[in-house]
């Protein structure tokens, strides 16, 4: 059974008119160790689906498996742990906290599940050297470049080994540099540790990497066959 299963996922809104239909039936299956991108219009619903795979948000029908796991179903405090061991985010804006070092933001996730321990701190400083922040262990985010800060944004969304990364725009704040570099580090890290990768993105240069593409429009989810 594939790892992750998005099950004619719908998403509607309430108006003061009908209900705005955001999501219709959607579908998506992704085995371990695979990766998509979602392209598709602004305001086509990309980021509203990331957030539902991601169990930030909850579908108005259809449900979202991961790892043989309904988020939906869960309490609060569970999904809060599910969410933070399963589910790593890289978001367009990097949200570190600007008073802590890039270690301590690296290590925020581990906070949640209880007392960091060396092994979370071991594995904090891997993550720091693998994305190329060695060097910058103990500086604040307003030391950083742009690249730099998202680097560190990635590491923190590893940090609790999660089965599936979820990238909205990571490169959209950067310039074409720092994104390429970016976009190679995702399916460096990607590959590294065999876990899933889906990106939402309008950049046509990520979504190139990534093994899988689909488009979103209108509520309506297709793959991109390849030419």
């Amino acid at each position: 059974m594939p790892a992750l299963i998005v099950d004619n996922v719908t998403k509607q809104y309430p108006t003061r008119g009908e209900p705005l239909e955001v999501l219709r039936g959607i579908s998506l299956e992704l085995d371990t160790g695979r990766n998509a991108a979602i392209v598709g219009p602004s305001g086509s619903g990309k980021s509203t689906l990331l957030s539902i795979i991601g169990s930030l948000e909850k579908p108005s029908g259809g449900r979202v498996v991961l790892d043989g796991q309904d988020p939906a179903v869960l309490d609060e405090p569970s999904l809060a742990e599910f969410r933070n061991r399963r589910i790593g985010f890289v978001f367009q804006d990097h949200y570190l906290l600007p008073q802590c070092s890039v270690l301590e933001n690296v290590l925020v996730p581990t906070v949640a599940g209880g007392k960091t321990t060396q092994e979370d701190v071991d594995r904090a400083r891997s993550l720091v050297d693998r994305v190329g922040l060695s060097d910058r262990l103990e500086h604040r985010p307003a030391e950083l470049s742009g690249g730099e800060r998202q680097r560190a944004a990635i590491a923190r969304a590893l940090v609790n080994r999660p089965s599936l990364l979820l990238a909205d725009e990571p490169t959209g704040n950067l310039d074409r540099t720092s994104a390429d570099r970016i976009g190679r580090l995702l399916m460096e890290l990607q590959h590294q540790e065999q876990m899933m990768l889906i990106v939402v993105t309008h950049s046509e240069r990520l979504a190139g990497l990534m093994s899988r593409q689909f488009e979103l429009d209108e509520g309506k989810l297709k793959e991109i066959q390849a030419e």
